[in-house]
């Protein structure tokens, strides 16, 4: 028999559940380019957000990039695996956050280079840069959001 007392426990220990984040204890591979400092300041960050992060120096960026998908324009210092997805270089959580979520139909995503900035870069929300979607219904590549916008997922 169900208690009021076990009910409202449960209710509890239910709600609470429900108000982690989904990120919490999400595994996330992060390739770093040798001795990086901005790839490990970018493992920090998603340390500090709640992701279980590993980190592997990559040997062979190129090889290693392509095998997983990453166009090579798209490239960066350092190229994550986490849920079914990469994402290539200083890629803003809040986009990394809205694919993890809401599951589109694309390999994953991309900030080129290593904007002035960008989360591991100097984390200034106010910078501007495109993080580009590949793969999937993204194809070769198209603007997913416009960090440094009021709406940055207005593309």
């Amino acid at each position: 028999m169900i208690t009021r007392r076990y009910f409202s426990a449960l209710s509890a220990t239910a709600l609470m559940a429900a108000a982690l984040p989904a990120r919490a204890g999400t595994p996330m591979h992060v390739l770093t380019a040798p001795s990086c400092g901005c790839c490990h300041a970018w493992a920090d960050l998603a340390r500090a957000r709640g992701y279980a992060v590993t980190t592997e120096e990559l040997t062979d960026p190129e090889a290693q990039k392509s095998a997983r998908g990453v166009p090579l324009e798209l490239a960066s210092c350092h190229t994550v695996e986490a849920d079914g997805y990469v994402f290539e270089g200083h890629v803003p959580f809040e986009a990394l956050e809205a694919v993890l979520r809401d599951r589109p139909d694309i390999k994953g995503l991309a900030v080129p280079g290593m904007p002035m900035g960008s989360p591991g870069m100097g984390d200034d929300p106010s910078a501007r840069y495109d993080v580009i979607a590949f793969g999937g219904a993204a194809g070769a590549g198209a603007v997913f959001y416009r960090a440094g916008m009021a709406q940055p997922f207005d593309v």
